[in-house]
C-alpha cells in the first residue's frame, strides 16, 4: 500500500497521545483540546493510511497490528519534528551582543523589558575590551566607541561617553583631594593599560599623572571602577558608571575626556526580527541612561540603516 501524500504528520502526535492515554478522554486532557477532536484526528489518520489503528471498546483503545507497528515510527517522526524545531528556534532566538566591560549593568536592568515585548528573544552578552570580528561571526552587533574604521559595517551613534575623575570618600580621607586636577602630584593613581596610550583618555591622564604613583594600570572598566570603588587610588573613569556609584566622588564638574559610542553591525544582520529587537532596545535604554541619543551614520560605507 502506498503512503499517500495528504498524510497529516501532525495526526501521528494525537495518535501517540492516545496511546499513551489509553482513552480518546485521557489523550483529550494531555493536550489541552476536546475530547471529539482527538477523536477526529484519529479517525483522519486511520481513513488517509486505509486501515484501523485502534480498536475502542469498553476498556478504553487497544492497538491493531498495524497500530503496534507505527507506535515506534510515530515516536520517532516526533522526535525527528521536536529536534527540527529546536534546531530553528535556537538558531533564531539568540541574539550576541559585545560590549565593553562596565556595560552590562546598564542594560541587565531592562532585561524584562526586552524579553516581555520578545520573548523568543534570547540575548547573550560578550563583555571586554578585546574587539570582536563581526565579520566573522563572533557577535551579531556591538557597541564599540571612538571612530569606526570598518567601511563594511552599518553605523548607529548612539551618544557621546563623557569621563572624568573620581576617587572613593576612603581614599580622600586618607590622602586627602588633589589641589587641582591638571597636577596630581603625590596622590596614587589608577592608570590605563598602555594598549590605550592614544585614546582620549590616556591622552588626557598621563602628563597630569607624571609626578603621581602609579598603583595599577588596566584595560577593563570594570576593573578599573573597582579598583577606585575600593580606594587604589584616583581614576578616570566614564561618567555613565561612576556617577552611580555611591561610594565615588566626583573631583571636578569638568568633563575631561569624551569618546563617542556606536551600535555596529553587518548589513545582513538588520534582516532579522530580533537583531533589529536588540538594535531598539540598546538605544532606547542608553537614551534613557544618558538623556540624549541618535540615531544617525557616519564615515562611508558606514553608515544608518534607517
Amino acid at each position: 500500500m502506498a503512503l499517500p501524500d495528504d498524510l497529516n504528520w501532525d495526526d501521528l502526535r494525537y495518535f501517540l497521545r492516545s496511546v499513551e492515554a489509553r482513552t480518546l478522554a485521557g489523550a483529550a486532557r494531555a493536550m489541552g483540546v476536546e475530547r471529539t477532536t482527538v477523536g477526529r484526528r484519529l479517525a483522519a489518520l486511520e481513513q488517509a493510511l486505509g486501515a484501523p489503528l485502534v480498536l475502542r471498546n469498553q476498556d478504553g483503545l487497544e492497538l491493531t497490528s498495524l497500530g503496534e507497528r507505527l507506535v515506534p515510527l510515530a515516536a520517532e517522526v516526533e522526535n525527528a519534528v521536536l529536534a527540527v524545531k529546536h534546531a530553528v528556534t535556537s538558531q533564531m532566538v539568540r541574539v550576541r551582543l559585545a560590549m565593553p566591560s562596565g556595560f552590562p549593568r546598564l542594560f541587565t536592568g531592562a532585561l524584562e523589558r526586552l524579553r516581555k515585548d520578545h520573548p523568543e528573544l534570547a540575548l547573550e552578552i560578550l563583555s571586554g575590551s578585546h574587539p570582536v570580528d563581526l565579520a566573522k561571526g563572533e557577535a551579531d552587533l556591538a557597541i564599540r566607541s571612538g571612530p569606526i574604521e570598518d567601511q563594511e559595517l552599518v553605523v548607529r551613534r548612539l551618544s557621546d561617553s563623557d569621563w572624568s575623575l573620581y576617587a572613593s570618600e576612603a581614599y580622600l580621607a586618607k590622602h586627602g583631594v588633589p589641589a587641582s586636577v591638571d597636577a596630581l602630584d603625590g596622590h596614587q593613581v589608577i592608570a590605563f593599560d598602555p594598549s590605550f596610550a592614544t585614546s582620549p583618555q590616556s591622552l588626557w591622564l598621563e602628563p597630569r599623572a607624571r609626578n603621581a604613583t602609579i598603583v595599577m594600570r588596566g584595560r577593563e572598566v570594570a576593573d578599573l571602577v573597582a579598583a577606585a570603588v575600593n580606594g587604589a587610588g584616583i581614576a578616570l573613569l566614564p561618567c555613565l558608571f561612576a556617577d552611580a556609584e555611591p561610594a565615588l566622588r566626583r573631583l571636578t564638574t569638568e568633563v575631561t575626556a569624551r569618546r563617542m559610542m556606536s551600535l555596529v553591525y553587518r548589513r545582513e544582520a538588520r534582516l532579522s526580527t530580533q537583531v533589529q529587537a536588540v538594535i531598539r532596545f540598546v538605544i532606547d535604554v542608553l537614551a534613557e541612561r544618558t538623556g540624549a541619543a541618535t540615531d544617525v551614520g557616519q564615515g562611508g560605507s558606514a553608515q544608518s540603516d534607517s
